[in-house]
């Protein structure tokens, strides 16, 4: 017995959790219908039958006519001041008695405070035993209008802006075929209309672009982020020409996150690209002047420098580098002014143009730094923004080189020119100075002393400081010159450089 009575306990405590279950879902319905009704945003009444009781009204119904809910509830449709014309409410209460379905019929309604609307009403019956139900729905026309005629007004706006953009504003499908276009783009590509273009560019890749890759890396760049900014390239023009342009595009999906198609802007931006390349162009030939008057490390540094002062308002202190073992030579033409009294002075700078040009070869050759030419004296040093241990030998190389050179040249009697070189070895300061036309320039005892050897020298010879000698000396042929009087030094010991010993005997090379 006990075990029937726990059988039908433990059933009715099923019953229970089951009824309680269903009350809980029935609620949660009521509720989502209720939510539904009141914040549809059509006016809802809903009112039973034969009395014509009203029985629920929404949210909008009340705000369309400014009642408030107690003055509609419990309150009979004939007995409600709705009515704006007597013959639209015999009309309807007929139709009601007759439980005659009402389809949108236009009709003016009053509300609370006497102003009159135009409404579309509408009428449905529904039976639900044992009440019968009448549903009334109201569609506001002014409202529909406004919205009509506010859609239309932004339909105009953006077809005028569609049409008369300067920009080329476009739709195109995945599979490279325009769907629509506006009158900029077609005239950006050079199509005498859009559906000129429509019809006539139905392949975007092969078509239109000068690289048809760029167009599966724009499929592919949308695939990964869905929009695109200023996407430059090159593409033909109907003619064959070809313009460089600027895309801002964004994918356009269906509700599975399937692309439809693409919507963006297109710019002709080919002026823009040409001026940047002649910028680039211009910049590269500064560069290279630059890189024509001063050494690379120097020109770097000026260039980050004039970008730095003005950012900063600091001012210009110019560039100095001090290095403690540099090589300088000078070298001057031996009478070469004379040549001024018999010769053109165009034939007198064209000869010494061709002088430099081959020391300035030579100067490369032997990586060393031209410092300057003054008149018809020529400095280099070796040493100098990538300092090197061998300066002494490159610049002895150099000189030597220079006065198997100078011989090519004649003057015009036909005897060669000679060249006086001088030669000095020690610590200098090199650097900038200046606001204009910027020079690289060397200071300090060693370059006055490597002047004074030339100065002081011997036409065809190359006289060199003590201090030079001991870095060329085992490699080197020099003849003692002697005890001589520099300007500014007294007494000191030189010597001339003669050719460059041979590996296996003393024979000199140069």
């Amino acid at each position: 017995m006990s075990e029937e009575l726990e059988a039908i306990a433990t059933q009715l405590q099923a019953e229970i959790a089951e009824r309680k279950r269903l009350e809980s879902l029935l609620c949660q319905s009521q509720e989502k219908v209720a939510k539904l009704f009141d914040g549809n945003p059509t006016p809802i009444l809903i009112g039973s039958l034969p009395d014509g009781q009203l029985l629920e009204v929404n949210q909008s119904f009340l705000t369309l006519t400014g009642y408030a809910a107690a003055e509609v509830v419990d309150h009979r449709i004939a007995e409600l001041d709705l009515w704006a014309q007597q013959e639209d409410k015999h009309r309807i209460l007929q139709s009601l008695q007759a439980q005659h379905p009402i389809q949108r019929e236009a009709i003016q309604i009053a509300t609370k405070t006497g102003e009159r609307l135009s409404i579309l009403l509408s009428i449905q019956f529904f039976n639900l035993e044992p009440i019968q139900f009448v549903l009334y729905l109201a569609d506001d026309i002014a409202t529909r209008k406004q919205v009509e005629a506010a859609l239309q007004q932004t339909e105009e706006k953006y077809r005028s802006i569609f049409e008369n953009a300067v920009d080329g504003i476009f739709q195109t499908t995945p599979s490279g075929q325009f769907i629509s276009a506006n009158q900029a783009l077609s005239e950006i590509y050079g199509y005498d209309s859009p559906e000129d273009l429509i019809a006539n560019l139905t392949d975007i890749a092969r078509q239109l672009y000068v690289q048809p890759e760029r167009r599966s890396e724009f499929i592919a760049y949308m695939g990964q982020y869905g929009s695109v900014s200023n996407f430059e390239s090159q593409v033909y023009r109907k003619d064959g020409s070809i313009i460089w342009i600027s895309e801002n595009v964004r994918s356009v999906k269906n509700s599975a996150g399937a692309i439809l198609y693409y919507e963006g802007t297109v710019s002709d931006i080919t002026e823009r690209r040409q001026t940047e390349e002649e910028l680039r162009r211009q910049r590269r030939r500064a560069e290279q002047l630059l890189l024509n008057i001063l050494p690379q490390p120097i020109a770097e540094r000026l260039k980050v420098a004039r970008q730095v002062i003005p950012q900063t308002g600091s001012a210009w202190s110019g560039i100095a580098d001090s290095f403690g073992k540099v090589t300088v030579l000078f070298a001057d033409i031996v009478d070469f002014t004379s040549l001024a009294a018999i010769v053109s002075p165009k034939e007198l700078v064209d000869t010494l143009n061709q002088i430099f040009s081959t020391f300035d070869g030579l100067c490369e050759l032997h990586g060393l730094e031209k410092i300057k030419t003054i008149g018809d004296a020529y400095m280099a040093a070796g040493g100098l923004s990538h300092p090197r241990p061998d300066h002494a030998e490159a610049v002895a190389d150099m000189a030597l080189a220079m006065q198997q050179q100078i011989r090519t040249f004649k003057r015009p009697d036909g005897s060669p020119f000679q060249l006086r070189i001088g030669i000095n070895t020690g610590p200098v300061v090199a650097g900038v100075i200046g606001l204009k036309k910027f020079i690289y320039d060397l200071w300090g005892d060693t370059v006055n002393v490597a002047s004074r050897m030339e100065s002081q020298g011997i036409a065809g010879s190359i006289q060199v400081t003590v201090d030079t000698y001991e870095y060329l000396y085992d490699k080197y042929l020099l003849e003692p010159r002697g005890t001589i009087e520099v300007k500014g030094k007294g007494m000191m010991t030189t010597f001339l450089l003669k050719g460059k010993k041979a590996k296996s005997q003393d024979e000199p090379i140069a």
